[in-house]
């Protein structure tokens, strides 16, 4: 029987390719995603992974949604925290809200998720969280203070976790992408987005099916002895 997996934000971008890749390692795959119900029903048709919907950065919604999966799947064997938003301004232009619905969402949602399924994960003494992070939680960004904060939470989150999950047979580890050629990417103004590239020096935007074979090597069951570590899969932009 294979392993059962969430993927938060499953449904596109790095989330779709993460969600495949699992599915072709053969778990059963719960793809979450929160608002898109056209382009989730899409991927479903499209991929044969079920979609669930619901906020991560809803505490309670996070339970429930949780035990829709466990009741339809069984037991979380793994969870990639991929769900992550963006509020892009700079500090004196950022009112409270831009703040705090990037920090519930990309921060607050890896709580709330772990808390879901780390204590089933403790008591069956296997588990496997990936924590998807960020280059500009790594390095800072103009104009990202809240995504940038959130983002290096997540690093810190992540090492402290592993150390709880450790004796438990449960590994907490991150990924720090850089620049992925994802719809989000994609906004970037051409010209900008020109000399981001001209940084990196593997010279192209990132895939994110590249993202999503280093999840697929944290999450393998022989990877038990990597725990708290973050993954840089930034084409050498910036070396951490």
């Amino acid at each position: 029987m294979g392993r059962v997996a969430i993927v938060t934000g499953g449904t596109r971008g790095i989330g779709e390719a993460i969600s495949v890749a699992l599915k072709d390692m053969g778990m059963k795959v719960a793809a979450n995603y929160a608002g898109n119900d056209e382009r989730a029903r899409e991927f479903t048709e499209r991929t044969g992974i079920a979609a669930y919907k619901w906020d991560v950065s809803d505490f309670d919604a996070c339970q429930e949604g949780v035990k829709k999966v466990e009741a339809d799947l069984g037991p979380v064997d793994v969870l990639v925290n991929n769900a992550g938003i963006t509020r892009d301004t700079t500090m004196k232009r950022m009112d409270h809200q831009k703040w705090q619905d990037v920090i519930d969402t990309n921060l607050g949602g890896c709580f709330n998720m772990a808390k879901a399924v780390f204590e089933g994960m403790q008591g069956r003494n296997y588990g496997r969280i990936v924590n998807i992070g960020s280059i500009n939680g790594q390095a800072g960004q103009y104009g990202q203070v809240n995504y940038a904060a959130a983002k290096s939470g997540i690093h810190g989150f992540t090492k402290a976790l592993a150390q709880e999950g450790a004796r438990n047979g449960v590994t907490v580890n991150a990924i720090a992408p850089g620049y992925i050629d994802t719809d989000m990417v994609a906004a970037v103004p051409e010209e900008v987005l020109a000399k981001i590239i001209a940084k990196i020096p593997v010279g192209r935007l990132g895939k994110a099916e590249e993202i999503a074979r280093a999840v697929g090597f944290l999450v393998d069951e022989q990877g038990g002895f990597i725990t708290g570590s973050t993954m840089s899969v930034n084409g050498g932009q910036h070396m951490y």
